[in-house]
């Protein structure tokens, strides 16, 4: 029996034929913990193909995923933020953006860009949360009226995905003023009888809520995403009460009568374009 002992101690294989396998070939779900193929996410459209747990994702993610063969054109794809408050915390605000934009390459937390869908030019903007919370300043609110301009100008569907953590605080009342300046320009949208799609995904609270994202002819979400003005615990805290199970979620606020449907996102394609379709 002597093939079962080992007969030389220690791993023989030399260094430079040992095979490793590359960072990010793999993807873990937060939610199940189960691992898959990075690009087999990817193809699922960001999502879990065990659980269905949509990961959080950004304009590029988006933009890939919805427009055909990931062909657009971005608009305003330079603006940056000023410092109109001369705002300083931990840092000082420009010091702040230049460093959120090192980091993410994102020149602010929104990206506006036309394209086709389907085959069916939309305009849309996408928030970004990796740039300070998607948090809406002065650069989010005009980039999203500008691109509301291009859709009259142009005669096309828009559609707003909004993920945010709500007003920027660092831009104080300029950041409010972007409220109630998106929401004249979508009633120009709707003047104009061209179609808006809202989608909320997680989370979406604040004076994003407050305004554009909930003003869409449909208003749709992305499953078990987190809708709200305040957050749960800062409600928590203020009833000084238990909140009820899945209070805030997408479906808690569909129940509620807040939201048209839950779309997922494997699905979100195609169901944008029938909606186009309809509000046509």
């Amino acid at each position: 029996m002597s093939w079962f002992v080992r007969k030389d101690k220690g791993i023989q294989t030399p260094t430079e034929l040992k095979r490793e396998a590359p960072d990010g070939l793999w993807y873990q779900c937060p939610n199940c913990k189960k691992v898959m193929h990075t690009r087999e996410h990817k193809l699922n459209a960001y999502t879990c193909v065990h659980c269905n747990y949509h990961e959080k994702i950004g304009s590029e993610a988006y933009f890939s995923i919805l427009f055909d063969e990931n062909e657009f054109t971005e608009l305003d794809e330079n603006m940056t933020s000023g410092d109109p408050l001369k705002f300083v915390d931990t840092k000082a605000y420009p010091d702040r953006i230049k460093t959120t934009i090192a980091k993410t390459g994102l020149k602010d937390a929104v990206r506006t860009a036309h394209g086709p869908v389907n085959g069916r030019t939309v305009t849309m903007a996408v928030m970004d949360f990796n740039f300070i919370g998607g948090s809406m300043g002065s650069v989010v609110g005009e980039k999203i009226a500008r691109a509301i301009d291009h859709a009259i100008r142009n005669k096309t569907p828009f559609l707003m995905v909004s993920r945010s953590g709500g007003a920027r605080m660092m831009e104080a009342g300029f950041s409010l003023m972007q409220m109630a300046k998106t929401s004249a320009k979508l009633a120009l949208l709707s003047e104009a009888k061209l179609p808006y799609v809202s989608l909320l995904t997680d989370p979406t609270t604040g004076g994003v809520t407050a305004s554009y994202a909930m003003l869409g002819d449909f208003n749709i979400a992305e499953p078990e995403a987190l809708i709200g003005f305040a957050g749960p615990r800062v409600i928590r805290e203020t009833i000084g009460k238990d909140l009820p199970k899945g209070f805030q979620s997408a479906e808690f606020v569909l129940d509620h009568g807040f939201l048209d449907f839950i779309v997922d996102r494997k699905d979100l394609k195609e169901k944008l374009t029938n909606l186009f379709r309809m509000l046509e």
